[in-house]
């Protein structure tokens, strides 16, 4: 073994970054935990220590970076920030982003994005939501929530993709403007008589 891990946060990192140089060199159906243990000097049996497979390894590496992303913008306002700081991780580690897209399938990567996007949606929405009158906490707004996470997760992914063109802070710009039609709209129609939209 060419190198000692003092903590296992520290081992999965290796691992993980492994991983992430081979992304970048070939699909992800092509990497073998001996490719991946071999980049980062341990014997292969150290992998299955930490992952049950190289999936479980590509679900550990977005999930702490997302969380770790997502911690730095705790608090963080405008909410717009965290948005582009997302872009930007992606835009960092758009190879390895793709080739999670290409061999995860669309679904799988959706779901992490959703996930990443639905911390800094849920909190731009609710905030919106109280400063136009409505309970953060209503129906209307938990389904505005849904839609933008959804919304935004595609946009994401298009930009990955090159179907958008944009720049980061563009499509946030246009997003922000999307559900603050939304949120207002909703109040709009609560605030209106029944009968106006019967």
């Amino acid at each position: 073994m060419g190198k000692r891990y003092k903590t296992s946060e520290t081992t999965c990192q290796a691992i993980s970054g492994a991983l992430k140089q081979l992304m970048t060199q070939k699909p992800l159906e092509r990497i073998t935990v001996a490719e991946i243990m071999d980049t980062c000097g341990m014997r292969r049996q150290h992998f299955y220590y930490y992952f049950t497979d190289i999936y479980d390894l590509l679900r550990w590496t977005f999930e702490k970076e997302a969380l770790e992303l997502l911690q730095q913008q705790q608090g963080v306002s405008p909410w717009q920030n965290g948005f582009l700081h997302l872009f930007q991780y992606i835009n960092q580690n758009r190879a390895v982003c793709l080739c999670a897209l290409d061999s995860l399938g669309k679904e799988s990567l959706k779901q992490l994005l959703e996930a990443d996007v639905s911390s800094i949606v849920d909190r731009a929405v609710r905030q919106t939501a109280e400063e136009n009158g409505l309970s953060a906490y209503s129906p209307e707004v938990e389904v505005v929530i849904c839609l933008v996470t959804i919304m935004m997760a595609g946009a994401v992914e298009s930009w990955l993709r090159g179907e958008l063109t944009q720049t980061p802070e563009e499509l946030t710009r246009r997003i922000d403007m999307m559900f603050q039609d939304y949120i207002r709209g909703v109040a709009l129609r609560l605030k209106a008589p029944a009968a106006v939209y019967a």
